[in-house]
Parts: C-alpha cells; structure tokens; sequence
C-alpha cells in the first residue's frame, strides 16, 4: 500500500472540508472544530486522523487507503502508544496488511440534529441520580453485561431509567460525551431481559435523543453493524445511517 504525505502533528483536521462530506460525521461531531495545538492530529490527502492519547485510539476518517495509511504512520511516530484505531470500511483489511489485528468490529457511527417523535412509554422516565448508581451496577450487571459504560464514569453527564409499578428499574440509559468534542453520545441502554419487546428501550433512547437534541442540538451513538432491530429503531427514531466504521486492536501493542 502506497503511504499518503504525512502532514505535521499540529496540522489543522478541517483544512481539506472532509467534515462536510457524507461518510465523515465522526470528523464533524467526534473532534472540535476549533484548532488544538495540544491534539496530536495526521492529514494526508483524502484522510484525517486523530489521537486519543489516553486510550492510545487513533481516529481516522475519508479514503480508506488514506486513513489506513495515516494510521500506520501514526503508529510508527508513536511506537508503542497506538494499540487501536476506528477507520473507514476497508481500513481493516488495509492495516491489516502491515500489522496483525485482533477483535476487529464493524460499526455505524450515527447521528441526528432533530427531536425524534414520541414514542409509547416515554413519559415514564426519570432521571437518575448518584443515589441509583448501587442499583444501576447491579443492573447493568444482569441485564446488560458488556455495557459500554457505568455509574460513576467522568464522561457521563445523566443517568435515566423506567420503572415498574412496584418501582423496580426495568430500563436504563445515559448520555456520555464524545472526548475531543463533548457532543453527547447515548451508551449503556438496557431493557430487563423479561420485559424486552415491550418498547422500554424504543422509549427510553427516544427519552435520551429529545434531551439531548434540546440541551445540545444533537445526538451521537454507535450501533453493531449487524444489530438489524436497533437499525430499525434507530431508522424510526431519525438518526442519520451514512457513516460505517471498522474498529480494530494493533496485536502486539501493550
């Protein structure tokens, strides 16, 4: 694979106006608009890509041959700080010819600036506070083991739930934050395993959508490209499906 120019690391992410294409919302939401000379960042011709240092997770977006590229190269400027990275479909297959992969996953980064229409039950939830965090593990830990996020992270600014008439929670989600940007991003919807089917988690996601298109005129989300019953919800719902990603972890990188 050909490399692409590798612009320096303070190179601005928006100069080329990928944000403004179809397939690059993750560019538009993910990283602030404004310059940041502290943000590691890569440019090449039909690709950008950012560093996430904390997660040692580089961002990229565009041509994925481009992407792919920047990735390598991100990885050969930062030995042993780059262990994963989230492209464009295909930039898998292209890194993965320089570098063996493991727990490749392919996503959609969604997205939507409207308020989604009412959904039945919506009215039912509530915000949930510190005091519920005890009863959000316990939970999330039943009902939704491989959650995203949990009580008591730095990134999540609600707690939301439905209960039963016995006040038992039957469905929680939160809205987290996008690192670089703070744009809100829905994690950790779950649904009691017996009550599923009963369009809890259609409410509460439409809940956790309406709050934040009102509080931050937008909302983000990441759904498993094979998930067929949450694309279908998240179709109804009014998020946009035009940005299909691929994670992947670098082997080898502690």
């Amino acid at each position: 694979m050909q490399a692409t120019t590798l612009v320096s690391r303070t190179a601005d992410l928006f100069d080329q106006g990928l944000e403004r294409r179809s397939g690059s919302a993750l560019l538009r939401f993910g990283a602030a608009r404004r310059r940041q000379d502290d943000r590691t960042g890569w440019s090449g011709e039909g690709a950008v890509a950012w560093l996430d240092a904390g997660r040692g997770h580089v961002w990229s977006v565009g041509d994925a041959a481009a992407a792919a590229a920047l990735v390598l190269n991100a990885e050969r400027e930062r030995p042993g700080e780059v262990r994963e990275f989230t492209g464009p479909c295909g930039s898998d297959a292209l890194v993965g010819e320089r570098r063996e992969l493991a727990d490749v996953v392919e996503w959609v980064f969604r997205w939507t600036l409207v308020e989604p229409p009412a959904m039945r039950n919506e009215e039912r939830v509530v915000e949930l506070g510190e005091e519920h965090h005890e009863e959000l593990v316990a939970f999330l830990g039943a009902h939704s083991p491989a959650h995203s996020t949990g009580p008591g992270s730095a990134d999540v600014s609600l707690w939301a739930g439905i209960r039963d008439a016995h006040g038992r929670l039957v469905a929680c989600g939160a809205l987290s934050r996008l690192r670089d940007s703070g744009v809100p991003l829905m994690a950790s919807v779950a649904t009691d395993a017996s009550r599923r089917g009963e369009g809890l988690g259609a409410a509460l996601t439409a809940w956790l959508t309406r709050y934040a298109v009102r509080e931050h005129g937008c909302c983000t989300l990441w759904q498993l490209a094979d998930n067929l019953p949450a694309r279908r919800l998240y179709d109804r719902l009014g998020y946009r499906d035009e940005d299909p990603c691929v994670s992947a972890r670098l082997v080898g990188v502690a």
